[in-house]
């Protein structure tokens, strides 16, 4: 009986915790939908805002140009109506003039006929004199209608017909944005940005990514990237730190870009690449991934070691030339797995690298195949991946090494692929530079 006690007991038991487990799944899927509820409102109470803040500006602005328009037009027509009725008034003040001289001198000649004989002649004659004075053959010219402006106002439904099929086609509600982020890769001091298009009915001309510090109420979003590429590699972050990334893009032959991805949140646990500081012929930037050969001497070749061996393999590491001096064939980028001071180039034991001049190195020695010669503008990346663990005995000892790592080099499009040994287990390595001739300025990401 206690054993059937038991089985019921252990039954008992798992269905308890399934039915927690259980719980705790819808529980994460309601969470889920309230999120899920939250966006869609959110967005939806943006879009109205935004929709409504837009066409009020519009409204405002078309009404503020029609206004000034209006008042353009009615200037035009006070302008012509203030020029033309002028000698229009001048005109009709000479003529008055007239009037009034010739009911004046009609007054004065029937007086005149109506006086008697003894002063007859004297008024007739001074009223002959005033007529010949007035001149009563000459009139003044009054213009026809036709030579007079007749003011009219052309307007026509051509600006509505534009309008309203501009105005119908202004603006859209979308429920998805036409890329998204599709994934966020850490680096050292950075983070590997990459999206794709969801809507494939969209044709992009050019990408805008931004980010921003998660949680910073005061932090606005910047430009990271604008250009055709999916991917980028943002820079110069606070490792364990929280950043918010969203991009947009812009259409073929269009000057406005969609609507923002989904904010995704990245941070990277890795810290960034740093030169080391204080070795003898190289400055360093302030934040210390770029070092720049200063001075020069034929008969030293100072190595410049990272500042610790911060490169692991399964990571990209990248050396962009951003100004180059003359070359030698001791020139050498590379990784090595420890910062020996006393080298004078990596082409030694325990590194691979390569020369400005194309060769390649592997623990000293130069290989076959190479790659394009180093110049300005060049971006030389180095990839590894753990191949094989042999253990470690005196035979595989003597044998050159116990640790094996596959290399890939890469150059102006072009690849050298090749398994590197090394005399220990690593988990991390140091890379370095070194330039004979002062002028080369290296940036390590």
């Amino acid at each position: 009986m206690s054993a059937e006690v038991d089985v019921l007991l252990q039954e008992a038991k798992e269905s308890i915790e399934a039915a927690q487990n259980y719980r705790s799944e819808l529980q994460q899927r309601l969470h889920g939908l309230n999120q899920a509820r939250k966006q869609v409102r959110g967005s939806s109470g943006q879009a109205r805002e935004a929709l409504r803040r837009h066409f009020a500006e519009l409204q405002a602005a078309a009404t503020r140009l029609l206004t000034e328009r209006l008042a353009t037009l009615l200037g035009e027509v006070d302008a012509i109506e203030a020029g033309s009725v002028k000698p229009l008034d001048d005109c009709q003040s000479l003529i008055e003039h007239g009037v009034g001289q010739a009911d004046e001198l009609l007054r004065e000649g029937e007086a005149a006929l109506r006086c008697g004989l003894g002063e007859k002649e004297d008024k007739l004659g001074s009223f002959t004199k005033k007529a010949m004075h007035i001149q009563l053959d000459s009139l003044p010219e009054v213009p026809a209608l036709v030579d007079v402006p007749c003011v009219s106002a052309q307007l026509d439904d051509s600006l509505l017909v534009v309008m309203r099929e501009r105005v119908s086609r202004h603006g859209s509600v979308s429920s998805h944005p036409p890329v998204q982020i599709e994934e966020l890769q850490e680096r050292p001091g950075g983070i590997l940005v990459r999206w794709c298009k969801v809507d494939e009915d969209f044709a992009a001309a050019d990408y805008r990514l931004q980010h921003r510090r998660s949680g910073s109420g005061g932090s606005q979003y910047e430009d990271s990237y604008i250009g055709r590429d999916c991917e980028f590699l943002v820079l110069h972050l606070d490792h364990h730190t929280d950043y918010l990334f969203r991009v947009c893009a812009r259409g073929e032959g269009r000057t406005e870009w969609s609507p923002w991805s989904i904010p995704q949140i990245g941070y990277t646990t890795l810290a960034p690449h740093e030169w080391c500081p204080g070795t003898e012929g190289y400055i360093l930037s302030s934040r210390r991934n770029i070092a720049l050969r200063n001075d020069s001497s034929q008969s030293a070749c100072p190595i410049l070691y990272s500042n610790a061996p911060t490169y692991f393999c399964g990571q990209t590491l990248t050396f962009k030339i951003s100004a180059a001096g003359p070359t030698d064939r001791r020139d050498s980028l590379g990784v090595c797995v420890d910062s020996e001071r006393e080298a004078q180039s990596l082409q030694r034991d325990q590194a691979v690298c390569i020369s400005t001049n194309g060769a390649v190195f592997v623990n000293g020695k130069e290989m076959t195949n190479q790659l394009p010669p180093i110049t300005m503008g060049s971006a030389v990346t180095f990839d590894m991946e753990v191949v094989n663990l042999f253990p470690i005995t005196n035979n595989n000892l003597s044998e050159g090494g116990n640790f094996k790592l596959r290399v890939t080099i890469g150059s102006e499009n072009r690849e050298v692929v090749f398994d590197w040994l090394v005399d220990q287990a690593v988990d991390s390595l140091f890379f370095g530079c070194s330039f004979v001739h002062c002028g080369w300025k290296v940036l390590v990401f």
